[in-house]
């Protein structure tokens, strides 16, 4: 009998494991990165390793390539996974590499896997180590790092942009996964279409799925796989679904982009489409609201009330029926007027004040509460809106006396924003007359 404790046999070591490159011309993929005088394989050849992020969709090799980078440095290779660390495994990991430092001389690769995942001050714990020279820092992460990388630690390193493999790659993996298991046992091409479309650009996906595949038919005992026992063995898997990192946010960013175009239908693919590929509803909740926001505004406030409406329902029934309160939020979204006239005067009024000078609230607009501050002429002559012809006081002043009245918001003449449009010109045509009328006197 075996020990627990013995080396595993090569039968009982995954797939995914067994066909790891050992080498870097073993790599399938990223030949953008890694092909004759690209930047990464610049920087193996030189063996000058700076910091780095390798970002990119799941499966297609960032542990490998930093595996390879240590090997090719001969340095010595730390990992973390950003999920079961925390300061405390960084901290031993740093005193790791200044013991391999004293007792050898070779450096330390750290890397940390979904490093999106450690909070600021974990990303922080990094630096000083990073700018000493003591680790090289490898961080992988499907998230861009843009959003998830502080600032300190994306500014030291170098970021390089993975892909996910094309069919012709996996179709490469795919044929050495047969060979390594199954030589003998052939797949025909409507099978090999259906296993390549499953994996999606994951190689990491393509391997389990095809070790599960070939240990099947191996036990079967037979010599061909067809689609009949593809879908009797396999079934339940053949289902695509999309992962997260860049291809989420581009999806985001087709949602977004189909409500803002008007396109019902588009927008209703994107949204079941990012479900089915294990999206956080509220998540999506949340972008939907920001959508009415943004580019619907005040031409229809109705489309904030119906996307809150939509998170709440959710919130109360769960799936499925929350998920159809939000795609009925989806398609109103669509379909609504549209206007970014109070988005955009919300940023222009934002850039405004953050580039003046702090100005001193007008008298007139000024509460008094106390005898003092009525002695000081707070609130004198302010003019009670409700009192005035039409409940609008004409030609009052709302902005700081040393500041000439400004324009944020310009009303599109769609939905209810015509008919604003409309009240905001009558009301400065009353303006105007009560300063004709003033001026007269």
């Amino acid at each position: 009998m075996s020990s627990l404790f013995e080396p595993a046999t090569p039968s009982s070591v995954p797939l995914a494991e067994q066909l790891r490159p050992k080498t870097l011309n073993e790599v399938v993929g990223q030949t953008h990165l890694l092909g004759e005088g690209k930047p990464l394989r610049r920087a193996f050849e030189s063996g000058k390793l700076p910091s780095m992020i390798l970002w990119g969709p799941p499966g297609v090799g960032k542990t490998t390539l930093a595996r390879l980078i240590a090997q090719t440095a001969d340095a010595e290779f730390v990992p973390l996974s950003a999920v079961l660390s925390g300061i405390k495994d960084i901290r031993e990991a740093v005193e790791r590499a200044e013991l391999t430092l004293q007792q050898s001389g070779r450096n330390t690769i750290l890397f940390v896997d979904e490093v999106h995942r450690f909070n600021k001050g974990q990303q922080d714990a990094f630096l000083p180590f990073v700018e000493s020279g003591l680790i090289t820092f490898i961080g992988a992460t499907t998230e861009n790092p843009s959003f998830e990388v502080n600032s300190a630690l994306l500014s030291r390193s170098q970021v390089f942009v993975l892909s996910a493999l094309t069919e012709d790659e996996l179709a490469e993996l795919l044929e050495r996964a047969r060979l390594k298991m199954a030589p003998k046992v052939t797949l025909n091409n409507k099978v090999k279409e259906q296993v390549l479309d499953y994996a999606d650009g994951d190689a990491r996906r393509l391997l389990n799925f095809s070790e599960g595949l070939f240990n099947g038919a191996l036990t079967a005992n037979i010599d061909t796989i067809d689609e009949a026992f593809l879908q009797s063995s396999m079934a339940s898997k053949l289902r695509r679904f999309d992962k997260g990192g860049e291809a989420f946010y581009d999806q985001i960013s087709a949602l977004h982009k189909s409500v803002r175009g008007s396109n019902p239908d588009a927008a209703l693919y994107w949204f079941v489409r990012m479900l089915d590929g294990g999206a956080d509803p509220l998540y999506l909740a949340r972008r939907i609201v920001r959508m009415a926001v943004e580019d619907i505004g005040l031409a229809d406030p109705k489309a904030q009330t119906m996307a809150l409406e939509a998170i709440q329902i959710y919130e109360r029934l769960g799936s499925p029926e929350g998920e159809l309160a939000l795609s009925n939020a989806v398609i109103y979204l669509a379909v609504a007027a549209k206007s970014n006239a109070a988005y955009m005067a919300y940023n222009q009024a934002k850039a405004f004040v953050s580039q003046d000078k702090s100005r001193a609230v007008p008298l007139h607009l000024r509460n008094a509460p106390t005898k003092l501050m009525k002695s000081l002429d707070y609130g004198k002559e302010y003019r009670y809106a409700h009192n005035e012809p039409n409940a609008y006081a004409a030609g009052e002043q709302y902005f700081p006396d040393d500041l000439p009245a400004q324009t944020f918001y310009e009303p599109t003449p769609r939905g209810l924003e015509g008919k604003i449009s409309e009240k905001l010109n009558h009301l400065q045509e009353l303006d105007q007359q009560y300063l004709n009328s003033k001026a007269k006197k």
